[in-house]
């Protein structure tokens, strides 16, 4: 796997001496994760993340005392959670609790290598995309992009598309990720004027080139028109 410029704090969980242990081995291999800690209950991972700021958990679930999914409940979505657990039957409500990943032990080298991919892909989206903080004047946003804040006109956006918890924001000359969805987006005041064309896209007005009977022209990219859109787009753009 390549190694990443920016690395990830993570802590493992486990009240098993030999599970922790192995644990650490195989997260180890993976340079883009840096071992902030390794606690053997809940309550000392706890006391310990409000020094220290932590990007994924591993975490055991069946634990004496506070549970590796009461910890979760306890923490919320904010953090990277994938659960390690000799108990498959945890499946479910581990997942419901919005984890990344569930793995079962004893660790299968293939099966971690798997997860480690997913994590890695998700953290480097989530580092790149935050929600824009920002505006100016009516016309122009802030996005947060790595440790730097980019401002952009909210004239020149193109269109926007949904990528499930995230909208990329086109313009001319780049793409961005913001850590919203497109359903929220459009709620803000400062994107008026955009009209949802698709469940996974909307358009900035002004850039309309063309309609056509299953996609629209926009700025010359063309995009997919659905079906319960149509109406209001012929209303708006006749």
């Amino acid at each position: 796997m390549q190694q990443l410029s920016t690395v990830y704090s993570a802590i493992i969980v486990d009240d098993n001496d030999i599970d922790r242990l192995t644990t650490q081995v195989y997260v180890k291999r993976h340079p883009f994760l840096n071992i902030a800690g390794i606690y053997s209950s809940a309550e000392q991972a706890l006391e310990a993340m409000e020094k220290t700021n932590i990007d994924v958990l591993f975490l055991d679930i069946d634990m004496p005392g506070l549970s590796g999914l009461e910890m979760r409940r306890k923490l919320g979505n904010d953090f990277a959670c994938i659960f390690i657990t000799s108990y498959p039957d945890y499946a479910v409500e581990s997942f419901e609790l919005a984890a990344l990943d569930f793995l079962v032990n004893p660790l299968q080298k293939e099966r971690f290598e798997a997860a480690m991919l997913r994590l890695e892909a998700y953290l480097e989206l989530k580092n790149k995309a935050s929600l824009f903080e920002a505006s100016i004047g009516g016309d122009s946003i802030f996005i947060k992009e790595g440790h730097e804040q980019v401002k952009i006109k909210l004239h020149d956006i193109i269109y926007l598309e949904a990528l499930k918890e995230y909208t990329r924001i086109v313009t001319a000359d780049k793409k961005f990720c913001v850590l919203t969805m497109l359903g929220n987006l459009l709620q803000e005041t400062n994107f008026k004027s955009f009209t949802r064309i698709h469940r996974s896209y909307a358009v900035q007005n002004h850039f309309v080139n063309k309609i056509t009977a299953k996609e629209i022209l926009v700025n010359d990219f063309p995009l997919p028109i659905g079906r319960s859109y149509k109406d209001s787009l012929e209303k708006l753009f006749s």
